[in-house]
């Protein structure tokens, strides 16, 4: 009898069978995956050669992928982000050409975690690093129809001088991200130089317990569908509204009644990654917004919207739309946010879920996002090529 392949030499199979097509990875490392694979197997570690994708041409020296591969995961390749000149950072450019999504080549699969999510999407990897600025884990993952978090900002860390990046992952489903947080966070604390966001320091806790709790059922939730600013495609705000239906119908979500109207982040972000945090107008609109978020999530209590305003667009952009609308005020307060699948618009496009919870509640969200996701209908594979 043939022996089963590896996980490993299933992943480069996909990654050689489909990746022509998608144009995912910019570099592919068969023979180190597969020596490493080996001897994860043998020292009996952890993750036990689960394989991996790390963002982009650094990604392999990210704090969170050190993490994985000490604990026995094994990267396979690097995925691919945006090139230069795309100044919205919603393409991806692998060693094919540019990264197409997964469910429709004409649209873009967001970015800037770009192939990382078309990789976790089409099942080539089983997850993979990512990093969020603005969005880019929780918008691809959005139009991929994947899972996809972004960490408390500065529980880890980040090369990002601004404070707004934060370390995320995508996987196929929350439960399956959980040997990310499981690795990377475990022992892991802010380090004394946090970011100039000034994060409180999350709790240390007991990260193997806390995963294995489930949390009590109903979650008490807010939610909005354009945060009182705004512009929501209306099939988008449809098809979130009917999943969050869905999980109140279910008893997963209880909603509750809270102002979750936040003023739009677009002047105070850019002027932060600008180098200018102390710009008046910005350090106004972060504080206000701060504010309003404290009593939002107080208690507990999550915060539910769009992952995105919009639908995937073409390889010719967006526009003059923003598609971080809904994600960027979380990268300036610093929340812990993920998305995850909450159904399709009418031409076959992918939409997200947006959970937003307090700060360093990483683990807390991660649990309710399984919660979320067991109320919802299973998420599908994109159709095979």
């Amino acid at each position: 009898m043939t022996p089963m392949p590896s996980a490993v030499a299933r992943a480069l199979e996909r990654i050689d069978r489909l990746d022509p097509a998608l144009h995912a990875f910019i570099e592919v490392w068969p023979d180190e995956a597969l020596a490493r694979e080996r001897e994860a197997v043998a020292r009996r570690l952890p993750l036990g050669g689960l394989p991996f994708a790390v963002k982009g041409p650094s990604g392999i020296r990210s704090f969170a992928a050190r993490r994985l591969i000490a604990a026995g995961g094994v990267p396979v390749g690097a995925t691919s982000v945006p090139g230069p000149g795309t100044h919205w950072q919603t393409w991806g450019r692998g060693a094919h050409g540019r990264t197409v999504n997964p469910w429709r080549a004409d649209r873009t699969p967001g970015g800037s975690s770009a192939g990382s999510a078309v990789a976790v999407a089409a099942g080539m990897v089983e997850l993979a690093t990512g990093s969020d600025g603005a969005g880019s884990v929780r918008i691809p993952a959005a139009w991929c129809g994947v899972f996809g978090l972004k960490t408390t900002n500065g529980l880890l860390p980040s090369p990002d001088r601004s404070g707004l990046a934060s370390a995320g992952v995508l996987a196929r489903s929350a439960a399956a991200a959980e040997p990310y947080l499981r690795q990377v966070l475990d022992g892991h604390e802010t380090p004394a130089t946090a970011p100039p966001l000034k994060m409180p320091t999350p709790v240390p806790v007991p990260i193997r317990r806390a995963l294995a709790l489930a949390l009590p059922l109903p979650l008490p939730a807010v939610y909005s569908e354009d945060l009182g600013f705004a512009d929501v495609d209306p099939e988008v705000a449809a098809v979130v509204g009917r999943a969050v239906d869905r999980l109140v119908a279910a008893g997963t979500v209880r909603l509750v009644e809270r102002d979750a109207r936040l003023l739009d982040p677009v002047g105070a972000w850019t002027a932060v990654r600008g180098g200018a945090p102390d710009d008046p107008e910005a350090v106004r609109v972060r504080r206000t917004n701060d504010e309003r978020l404290a009593a939002l999530l107080a208690g507990g209590a999550l915060l539910l919207t769009p992952a995105t305003p919009n639908r995937p667009h073409g390889h010719e952009g967006p526009g003059d739309f923003y598609s971080t609308a809904l994600t960027w005020a979380f990268n300036l307060s610093g929340h812990p946010a993920a998305s995850l699948p909450a159904g399709f618009t009418g031409d076959g496009c992918p939409v997200g879920l947006q959970l937003v919870a307090a700060h360093g509640a990483d683990l807390r969200l991660l649990a309710a996002a399984r919660a979320v996701e067991d109320a919802l209908p299973a998420a599908r594979r994109p159709p095979a090529r």
